[in-house]
């Protein structure tokens, strides 16, 4: 978070001290603590300052749990109009959380109870660890609260898990409003450490998310667009030239370009022929400056904005300086949208000064020569176009890139399909696995041709890390004849598609020198920074890389489409759907549950027609049919694993669908998600009879439900283990889909094929780019094992080479030894090193002295590392494995 530097006065204000001690009540009731640092700076904010701080805080964080429509401030005119209760109010829920959370880690060293016996201080409660207090009495500064100044008062008893004997400075353990607290919260996570922003300012922690958006080397997710967009509006005036050498995603780039161009023409103008190298970034261009997102979707497509006459001449002279061949192939892949680009560039009015730029032109629009009114200057085009007649016409013709691949690969000319593929190194690595067929096909049982491994090689260090990836997922998989393949089209929404694949099986003994290829080149990628250690959790390889990210959904929790998680606690499930509809339009969302046994034998459902299934095993909270502004309408499941799993049901298949053909986009919000309950039905009850049916605390994952689409899988359960995959896909975007029960074969063929798609080894997983990362970065790692397995360790020996110490790991093949399952030692183990995290929970408090680079799934006391920790999303951690080295072709658009 961020606290404006010029806002910040000189000393606290006793107003303001209020105001954080009602703000600490509000954040911990939504299961967040200050750090340290960042209460300090929030601390020398003016009362109305904080106010709006503190305010715009909360909403962020209702809005992230969707509990912002119903949401009331819990002490309203904050802070002014603090009442006395606010200390008592914080005092109990933390007593609450440490009764019920005794992992909850210490505020200032992030310890643990078991590890160093947590108190919460008395009067103020603030979460501080026995260690922590003995090193504040040493040096003389025990008699007051380090976090906000106040003065120690002697409590009555000792604290839930500290240990030894009562120490007064601690707030009781157990009172009645303690216990009633308790029982309310249920089993909780810990508290989610808030932290101060790097810099402490706005506007260092604004330039440094900036540079890293436009760094990024794989396409940005919704959320990261979006940011994106809000950073280059309020971007300082010297944009032009701050931005970094390469801006590797070409969208992003387009969008820069543009935010240029709107706010100073004639900087931007000697940007174009800079960065603009290929055809399809001036059409990028055309539609970030035209207020569209420059994905070139048919969906997005905008009405295009006029440009100044220079400007257009200088995208004429860009793209007349690119290679003809180039630029046709370009304007081709993108006819309509160039068509009407056309009409904007006015390419023939420069005819004579910009000839391969109307050429390519005229043979896109594919008119008559003889009737065209420059077609006297092309009748003998420059090569590679050619004149011909088709009946009585005189047109260009032009045999592009793809043209030439296809007939290559249709006279199973592998050879030479693999010499024209490798112009563009994007394009052969994405089309591995039919070259690879083509071989299986025209040469069964024959080794590839002695030039294909070295070709493949050299385009492998030149392509993007999704390409690479993707390509590995796929050729290393388990492949079997016949078999079903899922399909994900570009688009702004995920739309699932399967089918059967009739055609020639790829070997594993085939593909696997090109895998092996693959792995060298991922931990060549990975090579560079070094660290004295690595800790990894096996959990990685449940996380599939991410891919598609432009049509993610926003979500509280960025699980990759694909990856499977375990269910939160031992309890039921609470699934639900949000929606409110605009203004004369009525929508009606439904939330369905479709259940399936082992073999996907449909066995029932939860929904609109039957609310309850079993013994009340699931239960539909009832059908509403509209949702009015403003505050819409919600719909509930309840599902209880182990009564479905008894009943025979093994698959649980969410199900989100418009009922009556509205589409998501004309929504004026809509999530949906689900949060955790307790074990038992009565403590459930109790806490819903507190805060309601939907309560902030529990909420474990949400997800928008935006887009061109009507019909939403957000996941499948898996009962039996209690696990969940997480698919984020919509099914269709033409709607009809009124019925589950109707259509549960359609839909239970579809989340077998996801399944299947996304089964163990199928696709390439964060677990793969951990392990490449700690391979070539350090000579020891510990590896977390999955639930109460031991730590393991692993140790490159002297002399082995990083692919077999790479591989031993990936494989978890021979381990150097074995040790506690606690984070205690994994937290002593990290204290004053350099060190590499792959995580799923960032559940080990940071230590002293730790630097490095990290990656966690679920937030944690992780969290509350300093800024010497560099922290990754799974999106950052793919990026990281950009090539080395980008060496293009002229005219080749890199992917």
């Amino acid at each position: 978070m961020c606290v404006p530097e010029e806002l910040r006065q000189p000393a606290a204000d006793p107003w303001s001290a209020a105001g954080l001690t009602a703000l600490d009540a509000d954040l911990v009731e939504r299961g967040h603590i200050l750090t340290e640092q960042l209460r300090a700076a929030l601390g020398l904010l003016g009362p109305a300052d904080l106010a709006l701080t503190g305010s715009g805080l909360l909403a962020r964080i209702d809005a992230q749990l969707g509990a912002d429509r119903k949401h009331r401030p819990l002490f309203h005119r904050f802070p002014d109009g603090v009442p006395t209760h606010a200390q008592l109010f914080f005092s109990v829920h933390i007593q609450a959380f440490l009764r019920n959370q005794p992992r909850q880690p210490c505020t200032r060293c992030g310890r643990t109870a078991a590890e160093a016996g947590i108190g919460a201080l008395a009067p103020c409660a603030h979460l501080l660890c026995v260690s922590c207090l003995e090193a504040l009495e040493a040096a003389g500064e025990a008699s007051a609260c380090p976090f906000c100044g106040s003065e120690l008062t002697a409590g009555t008893a000792l604290q839930a898990g500290v240990t030894g004997a009562p120490d007064p400075r601690y707030l009781a353990a157990d009172s009645r409003a303690v216990r009633q607290a308790a029982e309310e919260f249920g089993v909780q996570r810990t508290l989610q450490p808030l932290r101060l922003a790097p810099g402490g300012d706005t506007r260092t922690a604004a330039l440094l998310e900036l540079d890293r958006l436009l760094t990024r080397r794989t396409p940005l997710s919704p959320e990261d667009r979006e940011d994106l967009a809000a950073l280059l509006a309020h971007a300082p005036a010297g944009l032009a030239d701050a931005l970094p050498a390469q801006i590797p995603v070409r969208e992003t780039k387009a969008s820069v370009l543009a935010a240029v161009l709107s706010r100073d023409p004639e900087r931007a103008r000697t940007l174009l022929a800079e960065r603009v190298d290929t055809a399809t970034d001036v059409l990028r261009l055309l539609w970030a400056w035209s207020g569209a997102e420059p994905d070139l979707l048919p969906a997005s497509a905008p009405r295009l904005r006029t440009l100044p006459r220079p400007v257009r001449r200088d995208l004429l002279a860009v793209l007349d300086a690119l290679p003809l061949a180039a630029v046709a192939e370009d304007l081709r892949r993108h006819r309509s949208a160039w068509l009407r680009a056309g009409e904007l560039l006015h390419p023939f009015e420069y005819r004579r000064r910009y000839p391969n730029v109307a050429a390519a032109f005229v043979l896109l629009r594919q008119t008559d020569l003889v009737e065209h009114p420059v077609g006297a200057e092309f009748a003998e085009p420059p090569a590679p176009l050619r004149v011909h007649k088709t009946g009585t016409a005189t047109r260009l013709g032009f045999t592009g890139f793809g043209g030439e691949v296809e007939t290559r690969l249709a006279a199973g000319d592998l050879a030479g399909a693999t010499a024209v593929l490798a112009r563009r190194p994007g394009e052969l690595v994405r089309r591995l696995h039919h070259l690879l067929r083509v071989h299986a096909d025209t040469a069964p049982g024959a080794p590839l041709p002695e030039d294909f491994l070295p070709t493949v090689e050299r385009a492998l260090r030149q392509v993007a890390p999704g390409p690479l990836l993707g390509a590995y997922g796929r050729l290393r998989g388990p492949r079997s004849a016949g078999e079903r393949r899922l399909y994900f089209p570009r688009g702004k929404v995920a739309l699932a598609h399967a089918r059967e694949d009739g055609g020639t099986l790829v070997t594993a003994g085939l593909s696997r020198p090109v895998c092996a290829s693959i792995e060298s080149e991922l931990l060549r990628r990975a090579a560079g920074e070094r660290y004295e250690l690595a800790v990894l959790d096996e959990g990685l390889a449940d996380l599939v890389v991410p891919f598609g990210e432009r049509a993610t959904a926003r979500t509280l929790v960025s699980v990759p489409r694909g990856s499977i998680q375990r269910l939160p606690g031992t309890g039921r499930l609470r699934l639900f759907v949000h929606w409110m509809q605009p203004e004369h339009l009525r929508v009606d969302l439904d939330l369905s549950v479709a259940l399936y046994d082992a073999d996907w034998r449909f066995v029932g459902l939860c929904d609109y027609t039957q609310l309850v299934y079993g013994d009340r095993a699931a239960v539909h909270s009832g059908d509403y049919v509209s949702a009015p502004p403003p505050d819409g309408a919600t719909e509930f499941v309840d599902l209880d694993p182990d009564a479905l799993a008894a009943a025979g049901a093994r698959h649980a298949v969410v199900i989100v669908f418009s009922y009556n053909d509205v589409s998501f986009e004309q929504l004026t919000e809509a999530f949906t998600g689900f949060l955790e309950l307790d074990a038992g039905p009565d403590a459930a009850d109790a806490a819903a009879r507190a805060t309601g049916p939907y309560y902030r605390k529990a909420v474990r994952q949400r997800m928008d439900l935006a887009g061109d689409a009507k019909v939403c899988v957000p996941m499948i359960v898996d009962l039996a283990e209690r696990r969940y995959t997480w698919t984020d896909l919509n099914t269709s975007d033409s709607g009809g889909f009124h019925s589950v029960r109707r259509h549960h074969e359609e839909v239970g063929r579809l989340a077998a094929d996801v399944l299947a798609h996304f089964s163990p080894g199928s696709r390439a997983t964060l677990w793969d780019l951990a392990c490449a990362v700690a391979a070539a970065g350090t000579d020891e790692v510990l590896v977390r094992g999955r639930a109460g397995q031991p730590v393991r360790t692993w140790r490159r020996a002297e002399g082995e080479p990083a692919g077999e110490f790479a591989s031993r790991l990936r494989a978890l093949r021979s381990p150097d030894g074995q040790g506690h399952t606690s984070t205690a030692g994994l937290t002593a183990a990290l204290a004053g090193r350099h060190a590499f995290l792959g995580l799923v929970d960032g559940d080990i408090p940071a230590p002293d002295g730790l630097s490095g680079t990290a990656y966690r799934l679920y937030p944690g006391p992780l969290d509350a590392a300093p800024e010497t920790l560099d922290r990754l999303t799974a999106g950052d951690l793919v990026a990281r494995f950009g090539p080395v080295q980008a060496v293009r072709p002229p005219g080749a658009d890199l992917p």
